[in-house]
């Protein structure tokens, strides 16, 4: 059965956000759609891209999965759900900006520094593993880190490590060296909402504003 809390919630949208909306995707199902920009975020539902940047609908391509990862470019025939949505954001849409976001108190980071990591299921230690070095990035950066600390700090080296797989893809490399694409990652302190962005240069997260 659906739930009756989705149910009410699309009836309210329906009446007070539709018709302001109307226009909009009329618009969108004729023209199609052109992003400004693809966020790959984590599907935490404390997290959602289009609320934080106050984006409406034909805005954002948002990618969500577990911890914002981006596997390295493999292409061997496999299902790779994240490198699809990629390869359609440059294809497909010709974004000018990808943006990898990750966030406070991610479930999936945590998964990755627990002592029971290896067995965190069938598919989310695998997926995990792809950050494989986020832990000693941090700690070699930050000799001495624990708790809250060390986690927040793994969380954004995950957001290096899945940039620098980001750049494995090479139409990602060419039409960074053009000038066609920039490539952002972002850390959300989802308790004070604190948005924090990543200098490429020093490898730190600064305050957005």
């Amino acid at each position: 059965m659906f739930p009756k809390a989705l149910e009410d919630g699309y009836r309210l949208w329906r009446e007070e956000r539709l018709p302001q909306e109307r226009g909009r995707l009329a618009q969108l199902a004729a023209l199609g759609q052109a992003p400004l920009a693809l966020v790959i975020a984590c599907c935490d539902s404390r997290v959602s891209p289009e609320t934080i940047f106050s984006a409406g609908p034909g805005e954002l391509f948002v990618l969500r999965n577990v911890a914002n990862v981006i596997p390295p470019y493999r292409p061997d025939g496999k299902h790779h759900g994240t490198s699809a949505a990629i390869e359609f954001a440059l294809g497909g849409l010709a974004v000018p900006h990808i943006v990898v976001m990750g966030h406070s108190q991610c479930g999936g980071v945590n998964a990755y520094l627990n002592p029971k990591f290896d067995k965190a299921g069938e598919f989310i230690g695998p997926w995990m593993n792809l950050i494989e070095g986020a832990k000693e990035d941090a700690l070699a950066r930050n000799p001495g880190l624990s708790g809250r600390a060390l986690e927040t700090a793994v969380e954004e080296a995950a957001i290096r490590v899945s940039i620098g797989n980001l750049r494995t893809f090479p139409e990602i490399r060419r039409r960074e060296a053009e000038g066609l694409i920039t490539v952002s990652g972002v850390h959300l302190n989802i308790s004070n909402g604190e948005l924090r962005v990543l200098d490429e240069e020093t490898g730190d997260f600064l305050p957005a504003v």
